[in-house]
């Protein structure tokens, strides 16, 4: 146990329940509570203490991730409404388990029809008047008092003509008939008076403007979520508003059915800082994470009210310590050959990458920065000069060159040390890409944007100061999603397992050292947040990743097989294709390619399309390229149908099948058992090679995982890779829930022992300085092959008698030799006293 003391702020109110550990399920019409109900012994057995559910509030029509909410005041009926929830709650808690709920406070649906969000709806109809105008946050002087609806399909001006909006009367809320606008499936309501009007006046006489889908990435007046314009953002700073929205949420955590919450994005809230404090007193201590990614070793701020993040920085951590650093060059190499790309480009692909989203689907949200940056340079005369364009262009390099998700300032506040370095960094940076004659205007965009004096003596602060610190730090986790995890990690493909949501690609490796030391911190200054290898959120799923991480082990062997691959493909392969997309096939087919053969031809080609999309090079979402992406799609097709291309992989597959055992293993035991709370996605107990959503959210055969974890628990031998993942998941389950004090309790300590391989993982989990379980992982699975098995390499276990729960032996403490203790499994799970 460390003599360091946690943070109060990291650490639940004394009483208030805290999860051992959790099961995440994506709730929807395919999985209803009363369906997770009737599988509740499943997840029992397995070993969860809790149940993590998607986000359950009233979602916008044909929802399939509920994050789209329409509806504060009520559960989703799709699900099964409140009483469907507290049947399962009730359920949950007769076996032994709680639920922990995910929210969604950022923002809110612009739903089709829109009258599903009644809030909206009332704005719509009644503008700053309507009793929720201050509910959102919108520009209403930047638009000409009008909300712009950028949801047609075509110019106003064509719409019109063509007479696709019409003037009709509909009872859409139940309370009588009134007048509506209606554009195909689009309806909105009509301003009380302007009935009789004629249409284009009518248009003109509305609290929102409707126009042609394009102008909202330079026009928009509402905050959105990153850059969806379907996603409209709620100000949950104000009092009201908070406690409007948040009213049902915490009275399921007062009456007990749900133990904690996750926040989902709260980067993208005015104030995290301040959200997360009202929400710890509303909630009485609450255990609380908060879906958030940290740049590097960044920590979670020190004045958030919150038991940490949701894992992601374990994520990376854990799979990365999996990679072989050894491999980077070659694979550098091979990216070269393919696509141009050098091993230092990253940084440069980064940095273009966000050049172009600020400049384009984000241009709305600078525009307004700069907006506000000149109209306060115009009101001072000592400022005056900085103009519009020398704003823009300093902003621009800020967001460009800023490497995180937010540079937490407060208004009135001043700035951490750490918010200070980072934003004089980016501007040390982007100085490089300006003229000289930007140097005095950054000076000053820095100044405004840290809450500093700038132009008239003593004056730091007013309306539009703060709102520039702060929308500026909101826009700067949009610029950083959509630029480099939605754009850059699609580009990136050296290894593309690392292109991860809060990945660190550049980082490529990392050592069992390096891990240990990162865990032996996060035991003592947030032992409660979350660990995961797999979200819904995850670009591919932990075993995709396993599989592609070892394509660093065999550096020599893929790129030889790459070179074939590129000769066999060349009759099918169009010129049109490039590199990257090349590179991004050949490694998505390794990462999916099991026993079993290939991933089915439809997911490959819905997530290539996707991939491509993302990427934004040749192709993308707002201007898709029908022949290049039909290129792609043809080699992917025929790639799986040409017997050299499947002969090929099938004998990677079986060449690497015992490095991808002891990755798949290894990864799995070690994030199960690291300080925090561990997470299991759903199906992940056992191998599923997944892609980016929807094709993680597929449903899982929880029946067939109950059959097999009954088997085992009935002596089976474990046969198949399916088997041994579903035990070492269930054993280091129940060992958290057996030996709870050694992982979430107060006296918790993580402690790395002593071995004499690199290629072996071993730390130990103790009890007030006391060692209680202990965990050995073999790290590089291809290399232990390679050297012929472990020798006389050892690991020094503490004193006592141990047992395996994986293999169900008893193992001596003291140093031993690690080929016995992982003659079966490339992993151990070792209990302290012998059964």
């Amino acid at each position: 146990m460390s003599e360091r003391a946690t943070p109060a702020r990291r650490l639940v109110s004394p009483g208030r329940p805290v999860p051992v550990s959790t099961y995440r399920l994506q709730l929807g019409p395919d999985l209803t509570f009363d369906d997770v109900a009737a599988q509740v012994p499943y997840y029992a057995s397995l070993g969860v203490s809790h149940l993590y559910l998607s986000p359950v509030l009233r979602a916008a029509p044909g929802s399939t991730h509920g994050y789209d909410v329409v509806a504060h005041d009520e559960v989703s009926p799709v699900l099964g409404g409140l009483d469907g929830l507290h049947r399962l709650a009730g359920t949950a808690h007769d076996a032994g388990l709680g639920l922990v709920l995910d929210i969604v406070p950022n923002h809110m649906a612009v739903p089709t029809p829109v009258w599903h969000n009644r809030p909206l709806w009332s704005v719509l109809a009644e503008g700053p008047d309507s009793p929720y105008a201050s509910w959102f946050d919108v520009d209403w002087s930047g638009g000409e008092g009008a909300l712009l609806i950028p949801v047609l399909g075509d110019r106003i001006g064509t719409v019109l003509a063509r007479g696709e909006l019409t003037l009709e009367q509909e009872d859409v809320l139940g309370d009588g008939t009134r007048a509506v606008l209606r554009y195909h499936e689009h309806v909105f309501p009509v301003r009380t008076g302007t009935e009789s009007l004629p249409l284009a006046e009518l248009l003109e006489r509305q609290h929102y403007r409707l126009a042609y889908w394009r102008v909202a990435d330079e026009e928009l007046n509402y905050r959105r979520f990153f850059d969806v314009d379907t996603l409209v953002a709620v100000r949950v700073e104000d009092p009201a508003v908070f406690d409007a929205t948040h009213a049902l949420v915490l009275q399921l955590l007062r009456d007990g059915t749900i133990d904690g919450l996750r926040i989902d994005h709260p980067d993208g809230l005015a104030d995290p800082a301040g959200y997360l404090e009202r929400l710890r007193e509303a909630t009485d201590g609450a255990w609380v994470v908060v879906e958030k990614i940290l740049a590097g070793d960044e920590q979670v701020p020190g004045d958030w009210w919150t038991a940490g993040t949701t894992g992601y920085d374990a994520l990376w951590r854990v799979q990365q310590t999996f990679v072989d650093p050894g491999g980077a060059a070659l694979l550098g190499s091979v990216m070269h050959r393919l696509a141009g790309d050098t091993s230092d480009a990253f940084p440069g692909i980064v940095a273009r990458a966000k050049s172009e989203v600020v400049e384009g689907t984000l241009y709305a949200e600078v525009h307004r920065l700069t907006e506000l940056a000149a109209g306060i340079c115009h009101d001072d005369v000592r400022l005056r000069d900085h103009t519009w364009r020398a704003l823009h262009e300093c902003l621009v390099g800020l967001l460009v060159e800023l490497d995180r998700y937010r540079a937490y300032v407060v208004p009135g506040t001043a700035p951490h040390p750490e918010a200070v370095e980072a934003l004089q960094s980016a501007a040390a940076r982007a100085r490089r890409r300006l003229s000289g004659e930007r140097a005095e205007t950054m000076d000053v965009v820095v100044d405004l944007l840290l809450g500093r004096e700038a132009g008239s003596a003593g004056r730091t602060r007013d309306p539009r100061r703060d709102e520039l610190v702060v929308r500026f730090q909101q826009t700067c986790g949009a610029v950083q999603a959509k630029g480099v995890e939605d754009t850059a990690y699609y580009r990136w493909t050296q290894l593309t397992a690392l292109c991860e949501v809060g990945g660190e690609p550049e980082r490529f490796a990392l050592t069992p050292t390096d891990l240990a030391a990162w865990a032996s911190r996060a035991q003592v200054v947030a032992p409660l947040a979350m660990t995961t290898l797999s979200t819904h959120d995850t670009k591919r799923g932990e075993d995709t990743r396993a599989r592609l991480g070892v394509l660093s082990e065999l550096p020599h062997e893929w790129s030889a097989l790459v070179d074939a691959l590129h000769r066999t493909s060349a009759p099918f392969r169009s010129a049109l294709v490039d590199g990257r997309a090349e590179n991004l096939l050949w490694q998505t087919l390794a990462g999916t390619w099991t026993a079993q053969g290939p991933i089915e031809a439809d997911r490959l080609v819905d997530y290539l399309v996707k991939a491509v999309r993302e990427a934004k090079s040749h192709t993308s979402w707002a201007s898709p390229d029908e022949a290049y992406e039909q290129a792609v799609v043809s080699l992917a097709r025929h790639a799986l149908e040409d017997p050299t291309v499947v002969e090929l992989f099938t004998g990677w597959e079986l060449r690497t099948r015992p490095a991808v055992r002891a990755a798949t293993l290894g990864t799995k035991l070690v994030q199960l058992t690291l300080p925090g709370v561990a997470d299991v996605y759903q199906g992940t107990e056992v191998p599923a090679v997944t892609l980016v959503d929807p094709d993680n959210r597929r449903k899982v055969d929880t029946e067939d995982l109950a059959a097999r974890l009954d088997r085992l628990d009935n002596g089976a031998v474990p046969r198949t890779l399916t088997d041994e993942k579903l035990l070492v998941t269930s054993r280091a389950l129940r060992v958290r829930r057996d030996v709870t004090e050694a992982f979430t309790g107060p006296e918790a300590g993580f402690v790395p022992l002593a071995h004499s391989s690199g290629h072996s993982l071993t730390y130990a989990r103790t009890v007030a300085g006391e060692a209680r379980v202990v965990v050995v992982a073999t790290r590089l699975g291809a290399a232990v092959e390679r050297l012929d098995g472990w020798a006389d390499h050892t690991v020094a276990l503490p004193e006592g008698t141990w047992h395996d729960v994986l293999t169900d032996r008893e193992v001596p403490g003291g140093v031993q030799p690690v080929g016995p203790l992982l003659d079966r499994l490339p992993v151990a799970l070792l209990v302290a006293g012998a059964v």
